[in-house]
């Protein structure tokens, strides 16, 4: 497959296959991904794979989350209950950190070269035949969501990246051409 070719052909997949990932399959999406560019050669990612029962503290984090925006309290509970099961079914979950470097330049440096290593990801399931979706917001930073992906206290969850075989791939969202964006500078 040519880079180009997975570059259109990924998409953001939401449902998967029952079928677990393999542990080559994991190992070469995590190979791909330490390949991603970074200045100075820092390799500030670090890549927790999330068995089923860290999968499901995620999961509950992220549904205490959505339960507390809601004002019935029973279906807080349902709520918080579905996303920490639907969490666990998930054939895998990778999160993606990255050392959090005290200088603010190398920080800066450091979260780019791991969000290309999360594209390096994403595109080498497309290769592998897999989908991925690329999971970013505030629940990374919550206390009980780090604890249930295992980071260490000087790192931060950039992207959790769900992956497996897709039950259904969503048609391509219409984008605007790169042209529209491009300035040049003479």
């Amino acid at each position: 497959m040519q880079v180009r070719d997975a570059i259109r052909a990924r998409r953001s997949i939401k449902r998967f296959d029952s079928r677990p990932v393999t542990r080559e399959e994991i190992e070469a999406l995590l190979d791909a991904a330490a390949l991603a560019p970074n200045h100075r050669l820092t390799q500030p990612w670090r890549f927790y794979v999330l068995g089923p029962e860290a999968r499901h503290a995620y999961g509950l984090a992220l549904g205490e989350r959505k339960a507390r925006k809601l004002e019935d309290a029973e279906r807080g509970r349902e709520v918080r209950e579905t996303v920490a099961r639907e969490h666990r079914d998930l054939p895998l979950m990778i999160a993606v950190a990255v050392v959090n470097a005290t200088d603010p330049e190398i920080r800066e440096e450091d979260y780019a070269a791991a969000m290309m290593a999360v594209q390096n990801m994403a595109l080498a399931a497309v290769e592998l035949g897999l989908g991925s979706h690329i999971k970013t917001g505030g629940v990374m930073s919550d206390p009980a969501a780090r604890a249930a992906a295992g980071v260490a206290d000087n790192e931060r969850i950039v992207a959790i990246v769900n992956v497996g075989v897709p039950l259904d791939v969503p048609p391509t969202k219409p984008r605007e051409p790169a042209a529209r964006f491009t300035t040049w500078v003479p």
